[in-house]
């Protein structure tokens, strides 16, 4: 156990990182998050406050599905990424756990005026994800199983009521779970007595969804990037980014819409990489061209469990950033061969019907 933004975090269970990571890979792991933000933006006008807010199509969402959110600084830079829901009643909102107290703050200085803003701390969330979690959860939820991917509903399990969606950060099939603090324990219970299911910390967590070449709020995006040096443009729907109405009018557009225009003036940008050799690669290990001159640092890195190969998300100088180009990781004063590989590194399995 860990501390980590208030909360005594598992990082590791007794079978350990590898075998978690493995066995959510072949089966099903479930994972408290309960640390996250969960809130609720209500009223007439809640859609298009907060798309304010976002570089992202908030109005158009149709009701029933998520979308995966950026709230960005008035410098066009990453304050968090988020999911958001559209309920037909209301905007349902999860945010990052460190970041949650700060978010809050943020939509409600914003956008308050125009819409309620109502944390939900009283709501727990746990995540069960892995190719067998829709079978075990739908035992206990049945109707589950017709979710698809980044759609989700209102469920009951034994009185409790429970908001689902088809969703997760492992790459997985999976679901979110959001149920009252009062029933998160027994729901966890009953989650952990299928055949299919085993706790998995945060260690594991991290490893999946770096495989899944998923960013990290506070290594891989904050508020020193923006969404194109993120690579990140295919979170903004065109609605957002290209003419009509609605294009730009979110904080940091005219920056960040002309580095969408022009990549070519970007100073760097986030790659993946894979190592040539078995020497784990980690943050914040600097990286350097072929005649030793720095040209980037790695954010997020580890030996993959599934590839057996050190992976790492890292930011480069953009003129390196093409696939197929060689870098060296400095680890211990050796460079270590790496090359950029596109993303994710282990194919993504949402279930999409």
């Amino acid at each position: 156990m860990v501390p980590f933004a208030g909360y005594s975090m598992p990082v590791q269970y007794p079978q350990g990182l590898m075998a978690e990571h493995l066995h959510t890979r072949a089966s099903a792991g479930l994972f408290d998050v309960s640390h996250m933000g969960q809130l609720r933006l209500v009223g007439p006008d809640a859609a298009a406050a907060f798309e304010t807010l976002m570089p992202v199509d908030v109005i158009d969402l149709p009701v029933g599905k998520q979308r995966y959110g950026l709230l960005l600084t008035d410098e066009g830079t990453i304050i968090d990424d988020l999911m958001f829901f559209n309920r037909g009643s209301d905007i349902f909102v999860i945010v990052n756990g460190a970041c949650k107290a700060g978010d809050i703050a943020h939509i409600q200085a914003r956008i308050g005026q125009r819409c309620e803003v109502i944390p939900m701390p009283e709501r727990g969330l746990l995540a069960l994800q892995g190719p067998q979690a829709a079978a075990a959860l739908a035992r206990l939820v049945p109707g589950v199983e017709k979710l698809v991917f980044m759609s989700g509903g209102a469920f009951d399990w034994e009185g409790a009521d429970l908001f689902i969606t088809r969703s997760g950060y492992t790459g997985e099939d999976g679901f979110e779970i959001s149920v009252h603090e009062s029933r998160a324990e027994a729901l966890a219970r009953a989650l952990l007595a299928q055949p299919e299911v085993k706790p998995i910390g945060l260690g594991a967590r991290n490893s999946l969804r770096l495989e899944a070449g998923l960013c990290l709020y506070g290594n891989d995006i904050d508020t020193t990037t923006t969404p194109p040096e993120a690579a990140l443009n295919w979170a903004l729907q065109k609605v957002r980014r290209t003419g009509g109405a609605r294009a730009g009018g979110f904080p940091g557009a005219d920056k960040v819409l002309a580095q969408i225009d022009q990549p070519q003036t970007l100073a760097r940008k986030r790659v993946g990489l894979i190592a040539k050799e078995r020497v784990p690669v980690r943050e914040p290990a600097v990286l350097e061209n072929m005649d030793g001159q720095a040209i980037g640092q790695v954010t997020s890195g580890l030996l993959s469990p599934t590839l057996n190969q050190p992976i790492a998300l890292a930011y480069v100088q953009a003129d390196y950033a093409q696939p197929g180009t060689e870098l060296f990781a400095i680890v211990r004063g050796k460079p270590v061969p790496m090359t950029v590989a596109p993303t994710p590194f282990v194919p993504t399995r949402y279930y999409r019907g």
